[in-house]
C-alpha cells in the first residue's frame, strides 16, 4: 500500500535528505513524485532547515507530493527525529495538499512533518512560501 507524502525542506529533491538518495542509500523503493503542491501553513527558519506551522489565515506552504512505500515514511521518520508518543519538534500528520496545476488530481490526502508550535524555540518566521528559494535567496551575496 502507497502513501502520498508532502515534503517542503530537507527532503525536497537536490536539499541534504533528499528523499530519493536517503531511499537509493537505504536500498528502499524510490519515491515516486507527483507533483508541486502547497499546505496550509507558514514556514520558519532552524538555520539549516525550515520548520512548518499549520495555520488557517489562508497562508501556504509550497512543497512536493511524492507517492512512497511504508519502509520510506519509517526512513523519514527517523531523519525528522520523529517517534510516536514522544515530544518531538517534528511530528507526522496528515493534511490535505492542493496540487498545482497540471496535477490531473487537485488535491490529495498526504503526511507530512509539520512542527510542534511549542518546540520551535528561537526559530525565525519568514515571510517566504517555498524554503528552498528561500534558503538559496539567502546565501545570495548581498548585492546579487
Amino acid at each position: 500500500m502507497s502513501i502520498y507524502v508532502f515534503v517542503y525542506g530537507t527532503l525536497r529533491a537536490g536539499e541534504i535528505n533528499d528523499l530519493a538518495q536517503a531511499a537509493a542509500r537505504r536500498g528502499l523503493p524510490a519515491a515516486r513524485y507527483v507533483g508541486p503542491a502547497s499546505v496550509p501553513g507558514r514556514l520558519v527558519d532552524f538555520g539549516d532547515w525550515p520548520g512548518l506551522i499549520p495555520v488557517d489565515d489562508g497562508r501556504r506552504v509550497r512543497g512536493d507530493v511524492f507517492q512512497v512505500e511504508p519502509a520510506l515514511v519509517a526512513l523519514m521518520d527517523e531523519i525528522e527525529e520523529y517517534e510516536p508518543g514522544k515530544p518531538c519538534c517534528f511530528v507526522r500528520r496528515e493534511v490535505v495538499a492542493r496540487l498545482e496545476p497540471p496535477a490531473a488530481a487537485a488535491e490529495l490526502r498526504c503526511q507530512y512533518y509539520p512542527i510542534d508550535p511549542a518546540l520551535r524555540g528561537a526559530a525565525a518566521d519568514i515571510a517566504a512560501d517555498d524554503w528552498v528559494a528561500y534558503r538559496l535567496a539567502r546565501s545570495l551575496p548581498e548585492g546579487r
